[in-house]
């Protein structure tokens, strides 16, 4: 199989359903105590491996250059915007295309944020979504049949999430948001399908979220699962895990700037790939 030719395209047309089966919510006792403090102050697994992944990386400089009778460095609280390396695809991280995809255009120099790893079900493949391909549209531009989804999401930004035909949004979510049919890919993060519009819509009418909190998507990235693997041990795409606020944030309206921050955040090699211009690679 060649990945360059043809990465990410898998045999399916459309992901699976709308992500009914998502995550459990969180019990009424968590939710008494999150309620005592700021949200981004509630670490999730994610933050805590981060946490861990930043302390090892520390130390390892740290013996490298001092003497072993001088006292560790302290650990760096882990900020608002960070991204590792980690050995496996899950579902919530990313996909970082390598210098192979440089003159694949679907796949060239993108961040694919994977929304299911495919391990859960044996039948169903890894998918995901592009994250930093904006189309430079907003919802009217294309003018929707359904017109309460022209009007409540008129302004809302259009980005091409991948080569394979479906129409999928990401909702940012708050530590009180409970959205029957949406699934959660990560804290914070939600994704859903053209079938979930209709309660998503409920919702910003009643005020509980707002338009600005979706992220809409034309298309999506699909492989098989063997597919994806070979890919990575190919080195097409280098695998991580990062924050929301950079799967979520500004630089979701650049088509370069999150590939590079990413990188860099990851350090090594990783930065030294981000500052590569195409033509060098």
């Amino acid at each position: 199989m060649s990945g360059k030719a043809q990465p990410g395209k898998g045999d399916r047309s459309t992901p699976g359903g709308n992500g009914s089966k998502g995550s459990s919510p969180d019990g009424n006792k968590s939710n008494k105590n999150a309620s005592q403090k700021p949200h981004h102050m509630i670490q999730d697994w994610r933050e805590f491996r981060a946490t861990l992944f930043a302390r090892e990386q520390a130390e390892a400089a740290d013996s490298n250059v001092c003497g072993s009778e001088s006292p560790p460095a302290e650990s760096q609280p882990l900020g608002l915007k960070w991204a590792h390396p980690i050995s496996l695809p899950e579902a919530g991280s990313v996909l970082i295309a390598t210098e192979k995809l440089d003159g694949v255009r679907t796949f060239e120099r993108t961040v694919v944020l994977l929304l299911r790893s495919g391990t859960r079900h044996p039948q169903e493949g890894p998918f995901g979504l592009v994250i930093n391909r904006p189309l430079h549209k907003k919802i009217r531009h294309m003018k929707p049949n359904n017109l309460e989804l022209a009007t409540t999401f008129a302004d809302c930004a259009l980005h091409f999430g991948g080569p394979l035909e479906a129409s999928m949004f990401l909702l940012k979510t708050g530590p009180k948001s409970k959205l029957l049919g949406l699934e959660e890919v990560i804290p914070g993060l939600c994704f859903g399908a053209r079938n979930g519009l209709d309660e998503a819509m409920g919702l910003v009418k009643k005020g509980v979220l707002k338009p600005q909190d979706f992220k809409f998507f034309v298309g999506y990235a699909g492989w098989q699962l063997d597919q994806l693997r070979e890919e990575i041990e190919s080195k097409y795409w280098h695998v991580a895990a990062c924050s929301t606020s950079l799967i979520f944030g500004s630089s979701l309206d650049s088509s370069e700037g999150m590939w590079k921050e990413i990188l860099q955040l990851m350090g090594g090699q990783y930065s030294e790939l981000s500052r590569k211009p195409k033509e060098d690679l």
